[in-house]
């Protein structure tokens, strides 16, 4: 009887080394790597306003935006990934194996695409909860001025909301409010 073919299996430095060397973005767990797709038009303009509206709201205040040209780690499950927006306050946390990637962020944002929708909000979320230092997932939806919220509480369970306009998105982790209709203005035009 034939062996099976076993699966190539990458380690975290080799990931990095060709991640670095791509023109694309890829994801990296459990030995795979995985590249990442393309945005549209709305998720971009998502995770620009998001982007610009949190550096503004925090710009007196020892707290980094970083956009999705960043890696962040999650280093209890090894997820290597790009949120689309992410916040670190205080000292920037990189992994041991990696001065080019982060692994403490206080609020991370990912902008829902149809192909990324049950990825971010069911998988991603898995691996996201588990970081020590995130107090914050947002997931931003590119259908609608409406924000998935989710937020640690003291005894380390979640709370889950919606937001929808007119309501605004408190961030209490970074004591920043912010408008949905300033996130979403300009998205929905022709």
């Amino acid at each position: 009887m034939n062996e099976p073919a076993h699966k190539l299996k990458y380690t975290f430095a080799e990931y990095i080394a060709y991640d670095e060397a791509s023109e694309t973005k890829h994801e990296f767990l459990d030995g795979e790597i995985y590249a990442m797709a393309g945005g549209t038009g709305r998720h971009s303009l998502l995770t620009t306003a998001m982007s610009g509206e949190l550096r503004i709201a925090l710009r007196s205040r020892p707290c980094r935006v970083f956009s999705p040209d960043m890696r962040l780690r999650v280093q209890e499950t090894g997820l290597a990934t790009y949120p689309d927006v992410a916040v670190v306050c205080g000292h920037i946390g990189y992994d041991p194996e990696s001065a080019t990637t982060y692994t403490n962020p206080i609020v991370l944002v990912e902008v829902l695409s149809p192909s990324t929708e049950r990825y971010d909000g069911i998988y991603k979320l898995d691996h996201y909860l588990r970081i020590p230092t995130l107090r914050e997932y947002l997931l931003v939806s590119q259908n609608e001025p409406h924000i998935q919220h989710y937020t640690r509480n003291e005894d380390d369970s979640w709370t889950f909301r919606h937001v929808r306009p007119p309501q605004p998105l408190k961030l209490p982790s970074v004591d920043v409010t912010l408008s949905l209709d300033d996130i979403y203005r300009g998205v929905f035009d022709p």
